[in-house]
């Protein structure tokens, strides 16, 4: 219960960390955050100097204050003296935003490796069962193709909700790069062909007879977000109903829709659609609404904008990206 409540303490950073050093130099600490912020055990029995217990842990001094730093973390430390010629030590965690976020970047890609990892390890197993070499019987094969989808489904999972964490700490990476959109938005239509074909839901992709201006996207985000907005519609589709994908240049930006023709979203659906906390309650479900805010987070990056709008006879989906200016001039929109 201690380690527990000393834990608690430690993660508070706006409250300081207390130990008491003796006339001896013995060292006894009073709450959990100084072993927290020093990134050890267990503190030092005795130590000559505060210093000391500081240099010892890799920090060193920033200026001629008090404040010490290792790394981008930076401690206040400070001490009065006791009337037993004891000293009350005090540090205080001083990180500024900035170092805040850097710090919750890297806890996210550790946690992101060692779920992920585990993940696929799971998979390459139950692909190499599955490859043909070793006879299955037909209950066995199905399970392992039932662990093979579902691993999938957790890899993909795991990386939105990874990508939609840092989009929201503005940390979100993007790698822009000058291209066309049809092999990507071709690219996202055949991934859910079978997908739609399995729920007798038509799909398929409207260009303009011109070609289509480039843009300066990271086009894996780009393909992701209509997916995502596949995804959504598919999820809603009724048998018999259509989606289109389709492009429209508009001046200096370019459209792309998505648009399911049948029944349309009511305005409460759509003034939640980009909602992610807000869906995944009233849902039960946390995966589709990660999709679309992550959609949203990834168009965004890109200096675009994600709309819903609805009508009689069905709900669009759009996002909208600006042309690359070094082409945009010599493109006919």
């Amino acid at each position: 219960m201690k380690g527990e409540l000393d834990r608690q303490r430690a993660e508070d950073d706006s409250e300081p960390g207390f130990a008491i050093l003796s006339r001896r130099g013995h060292l006894r600490e009073l709450d959990g955050r100084l072993r927290s912020w020093l990134g050890c055990e267990r503190l030092p029995e005795s130590v000559e100097s505060i210093a000391e217990l500081l240099e010892g842990a890799g920090f060193q001094p920033r200026g001629s204050g008090d404040l010490w730093e290792r790394q981008g973390q930076v401690l206040r430390v400070g001490e009065r003296p006791m009337d037993d010629g004891a000293r009350l030590v005090w540090m205080q965690r001083m990180d500024d935003a900035g170092t805040r976020i850097q710090r919750r970047i890297r806890y996210l890609g550790l946690a992101s490796h060692d779920l992920r990892g585990s993940l696929a390890n799971v998979r390459s197993y139950a692909a190499l069962l599955l490859n043909g070499r070793i006879p299955l019987e037909a209950k066995a094969r199905r399970g392992l193709e039932t662990i093979l989808r579902n691993t999938d489904k957790a890899l993909s999972f795991a990386q939105d909700f990874f990508d939609a964490s840092r989009a929201d700490l503005g940390m979100l990476a993007c790698e822009r790069e000058r291209q066309s959109l049809e092999p990507l938005l071709a690219a996202a239509v055949e991934r859910h062909l079978e997908l739609a074909g399995g729920a007798s839901v038509a799909l398929g992709l409207e260009l303009p007879e011109r070609p289509l201006p480039e843009v300066e996207v990271d086009g894996g985000r780009v393909q992701h977000a209509v997916e995502a907005f596949i995804r959504h519609h598919l999820l809603r589709a009724q048998a018999g109903e259509q989606l289109r994908v389709r492009v429209l240049p508009e001046g200096a930006w370019v459209r792309v829709e998505v648009r399911r023709d049948g029944i349309p979203l009511t305005q409460a659906e759509m003034a939640l659609a980009f909602a992610r906390e807000e869906r995944a309650f009233q849902e039960k479900k946390l995966e589709d609404a990660l999709r679309l805010t992550l959609a949203r987070q990834e168009v965004e990056a890109l200096g675009g904008a994600v709309d819903v709008s609805s009508d009689a006879g069905g709900t669009t989906l759009s996002l909208t990206l600006p042309i690359a200016l070094a082409n945009s001039a010599s493109v006919q929109v």
